[in-house]
């Protein structure tokens, strides 16, 4: 993917009936376009922006799939929430594979963000660049069609991944959240459950490129994110503290003194509370991914269509020299 950055002060965009962006360009483009030396690159841009602020650096993305450009411009805000003593919550993630993230609030809300349907098309796609391998001549690495679906996984990824993001931020925002905790990313390996979790979580979801993300969207809410560590929260009781003695399987964890509940759920909430005191919780709301957006859905995953994903999951994400399961070519 074509990806460049600009600094603040080297470019301008107006917004309007007619916006445009203005970037510096070298002087061999320049001669290309019939452009003199004090000429900038002027082209049009569709959208509003959603904030308005001091402008930060610009990114800009040359999406091949659609074949179009698009950036993204944060912007530092000065008037947010913080300045209410309304905005004085905080929350806690659960980043996961089957359940990308799971999220608890002091204000009792928890949201889950459920990955199934996602991770399958992820794998359908892995599974076509695995094929297309097989057919290369003359050791050869790749091919045009190959980068294409590699380009087209990553991007279909990251789309859903930065929708979630924003759609997360703006409820944490409307619940008052002030600060947020994440899982150290040193940790995150070491705290999960299982290994094929973890190559689901660190190649499938990405999760250095959702934090950073989630950090870039969380400063234009004012919201602060820290990281602290999740060590055990995936094992942990809520009722007795009991670590070694749980079972986890699939989506629920169980104990011996008889508690049971959604595992990454409790993983979120036994999170927070480490970080402050947290009170009762609302029924969860379950998000499902549409290709387009988050929307809320009325039930969590049944145990046999967890069990059945589960299945699929194990087979996908099993070590096998498999190059289509490595991400080095997707960003």
């Amino acid at each position: 993917m074509l990806r460049t950055y600009v600094r603040n002060d080297q470019y301008t965009i107006q917004f309007g009936k007619r916006s445009r962006l203005e970037v510096p360009i070298g002087s061999e483009l320049k001669a290309e376009l019939g452009l003199n030396r004090n000429q900038r690159l002027r082209v049009e841009v569709a959208g509003e922006p959603k904030w308005r602020g001091e402008q930060n650096r610009l990114e800009i993305v040359y999406d091949e799939t659609t074949e179009s450009f698009r950036a993204f411009q944060p912007v530092t805000v000065p008037d947010s929430r913080l300045d209410s003593p309304l905005a004085s919550h905080e929350a806690a993630l659960d980043v996961g594979a089957n359940n990308l993230v799971a999220c608890t609030t002091t204000t009792g809300l928890q949201l889950l963000y459920d990955g199934r349907d996602l991770f399958e098309q992820f794998r359908k796609t892995t599974e076509r660049i695995a094929h297309y391998q097989l057919l290369l001549e003359d050791q050869r690495e790749s091919s045009k069609r190959i980068d294409r679906l590699y380009r087209t996984r990553t991007n279909r990824r990251n789309h859903a991944q930065d929708t979630l993001v924003r759609d997360l931020v703006e409820r944490l925002y409307d619940e008052g959240v002030s600060t947020l905790y994440v899982g150290d990313s040193k940790g995150v390996l070491s705290t999960h459950w299982s290994a094929h979790v973890n190559e689901k979580t660190h190649n499938f979801w990405a999760y250095r490129r959702f934090i950073n993300r989630l950090e870039d969207v969380c400063k234009e809410y004012g919201i602060t994110v820290e990281e602290e560590s999740e060590a055990w929260t995936s094992q942990e009781c809520p009722e007795c503290g009991e670590r070694e003695g749980t079972i986890r399987h699939e989506d629920s964890l169980a104990c011996p003194c008889g508690f049971e509940g959604h595992a990454d759920l409790v993983a979120s909430e036994s999170f927070l509370r480490r970080q402050i005191a947290v009170g009762s919780m609302a029924r969860p709301v379950y998000l499902k991914w549409n290709n387009h957006s988050w929307r809320e859905h009325h039930s969590p995953p049944s145990l046999v269509e967890t069990t059945a994903n589960e299945a699929y999951t194990d087979q996908s994400t099993a070590s096998g020299g498999n190059v289509a399961l490595g991400e080095a070519q997707d960003d």
